[in-house]
């Protein structure tokens, strides 16, 4: 049938066939998640994760990085290096299909690399297909060989170019301009990811250099993970001296596990597989919290700490106070979920059960001691779990007697799909006053809080439920919390933190993030978190008037009025708003400014907010000397 119509015609001429460059720049999102600055970071990872394979096959002990003042990127490892020969029966060498063919390399079969770092064993070709110029020196065989790339294709023949006792390769990458949007590499955020996988990898040692900054690190740790957990608790009071360090290996999987207890109420937990931070935990987490729980149990049965009459300890109970590494690395791992944050090999949860089961067992039985203080820190977390089961009962059962057990300073919307509804937590009954006259009834709630939440990092649960704040936003949210936690119940999926720009105001602010991230983190993953940006600043002139929101807005607009006269208001507190005003800068949706809470740096956000808001003073104190200048817009 003939379609009149030639605009609806789809026929054989509209199908484009890419080659595998083309794609990889046509849609660089799918290969290495954007091209903002963590897809730009991402490339980096992709050349030093190569090396880090090297290092996991047993011939590599030394990671080299180095970031240049022009941006590009130098990682030299002393592997075997890249072979250059041609492969049987191709009209390709080996080094030009590592580094132009996406699913080319070694780490397929298995007999060279039983176990690959990374997600996809494309790196090194789609670094180089997104690099507007790169680099690669082989030393191997005694010759030290170099080929050259522009946007992923090579500009010649490989050149021997020396001689050299030495073997490993050397890349060097400009990530292209016309792609990503910065090519700023932070420093910091290179030394995290290159202490991480010294600490997967013990005996690797990888050396960093910025040439823009003239800094230099080097990390090497023969402890590994243990090693990472002692950092972990290095501001928190241990209870038993060393980490337990347990390793084995079953069915090809490399099973690491570090714990040590602290006396803290919150558990941190990290997960890797294959050197892939799995934040979202999977089958390796599932195995080893269930080993926990049973082999504590267990003991505690066995040697009488737990009475006959009394109930297990659950695994909120074992976990308290906990900071545990684990690290899996297998042959073909399976990541699931949008951000591929979370191991789905079904047969690691047995693995990891058993090797955790048995090696703690023994731990336990050869250190009584210490394994009498785990387990009496487990019975008060016990108590305090049942107290606060009980308090949680108690308003469940007033709030069933209510029509609305919403909470009654709740100013609810009247909007029923959770994917519509904001919910506003507003410091103060003024502030809370402006907001629910100034809101969209439609779809905004406002819940105002009265005074200082309670520090959930050195409260203990029963604690936490009895605080009258925590609980009015546990009933307004419904999804509950910790172990009974429910994302499905969600009410509002834009939570919004609105808090005064003072110290009070920063402080609540700080309270408020440590609970969604002890008790609530769900909320924080799924991106429902925000915090309200009202303005510092309105700038009156005639007619005229500037809300501002930064000192550089200020001094921006000041100058832009030149010799006119001009009034500046500052803002301290969102109560000195009207609720025009406070829905016009901060509420209204098409004029506001809102944050999303994040966490990149898992490990960085536990150990700031233990740091900030924990028990132990003097890292507290060096933490505010060391970042007190840096301090803008405080008022006291």
């Amino acid at each position: 049938m003939h379609e009149e119509n030639t605009l609806n015609e789809y026929t054989a001429e509209d199908i484009q066939i890419l080659d595998e460059i083309e794609a990889v720049r046509l849609r660089p999102g799918m290969y290495i998640g954007g091209t903002d600055k963590l897809g730009l970071h991402q490339l980096l990872y992709e050349i030093v994760y190569n090396s880090i394979d090297e290092a996991l096959a047993g011939f590599c002990d030394q990671i080299k990085v180095t970031i240049h003042a022009d941006s590009c990127v130098t990682v030299i490892d002393n592997g075997r290096g890249i072979p250059t020969d041609i492969i049987p029966g191709q009209d390709l060498t080996a080094l030009q299909a590592v580094m132009t063919r996406l699913h080319a390399g070694a780490k397929f079969g298995g007999q060279v690399y039983n176990i690959s770092s990374g997600l996809h064993g494309v790196g090194a070709s789609v670094v180089n297909a997104l690099s507007s110029q790169l680099e690669v020196e082989v030393r191997r065989q005694g010759k030290l060989c170099r080929q050259l790339y522009q946007r992923g294709l090579p500009q010649g023949d490989i050149e021997i170019t020396g001689d050299t006792e030495d073997t490993g390769t050397a890349i060097t990458f400009l990530a292209d301009s016309e792609i990503f949007e910065d090519l700023n590499y932070d420093f910091d955020t290179v030394c995290q990811r290159a202490r991480e996988l010294t600490y997967l990898n013990k005996g690797i040692e990888i050396a960093l250099k910025d040439e823009r900054s003239n800094q230099e690190r080097t990390f090497f740790f023969e402890g590994g993970i243990a090693s990472f957990v002692r950092r972990l608790n290095r501001n928190r009071t241990v209870l038993h001296p060393h980490p337990i360090f347990l390793s084995t290996m079953i069915n090809s999987t490399v099973i690491e596990v570090a714990l040590q207890y602290n006396g803290s109420f919150t558990e941190s937990t990290f997960s890797f597989a294959n050197c892939v931070n799995t934040r979202d935990g999977g089958s390796h987490v599932t195995g080893f919290r269930s080993a926990l729980t049973r082999a504590l149990n267990d003991y505690a049965r066995n040697n009488k700490l737990l009475k006959d009459i009394e109930p297990n300890l659950t695994g909120d109970d074992v976990r308290e106070g906990l900071v545990s590494v684990i690290s899996v690395k297998l042959p073909n791992p399976q990541f699931e979920g949008q951000t591929k944050a979370k191991l789905g090999n079904p047969e690691v949860k047995s693995q990891v059960e058993s090797a955790v089961a048995n090696g703690l067992s023994l731990y336990l039985e050869q250190h009584p001691d210490e394994a009498k203080t785990i387990i009496d820190k487990s019975l008060v977390a016990s108590k305090a779990r049942e107290a606060a089961r009980k308090a949680r009962d108690l308003v469940l059962k007033k709030a069933s007697f209510d029509i609305s057990p919403l909470p009654g300073k709740l100013a609810d919307c009247s909007e029923r799909d959770p994917a519509l509804c904001e919910l506003f937590l507003v410091e103060g009954p003024s502030a809370g006053g402006s907001a629910k006259q100034g809101r969209d009834r439609g779809f905004q709630a406002i819940l105002p809080l009265k005074g200082k939440i309670l520090n959930v990092e050195k409260a203990s649960r029963d604690k936490i439920i009895e605080h009258e704040e925590i609980r009015a936003i546990i009933t307004a949210l419904k999804t509950n919390s910790d172990e009974q936690f429910d994302l499905s119940k969600l009410r509002y999926h834009k939570i919004v933190i609105m808090t005064d720009a003072d110290v009070d105001g920063s402080h609540i602010r700080t309270l408020l993030l440590t609970f969604f991230y002890r008790h609530m983190a769900e909320l924080i993953n799924q991106g429902y978190l925000f915090i309200a940006q009202p303005p510092l600043y309105r700038i009156k002139s005639g007619k005229q008037q500037f809300w501002i929101y930064s000192e550089q807005g200020k001094e921006k607009v000041i100058n832009e009025l030149g010799g006119n006269k001009f009034e500046v208001q500052r803002y301290k507190g969102l109560g000195e708003m009207s609720p025009e005003q406070l829905w016009e800068t901060t509420m209204n949706p098409a004029n506001r400014t809102l944050l999303r809470v994040e966490v990149q740096d898992d490990m960085g956000a536990d150990q700031t907010f233990h740091m900030l808001m924990g028990s132990e003073v003097p890292p507290r104190k060096i933490f505010i000397q060391t970042h007190a200048q840096n301090v803008r817009n405080l008022d006291i």
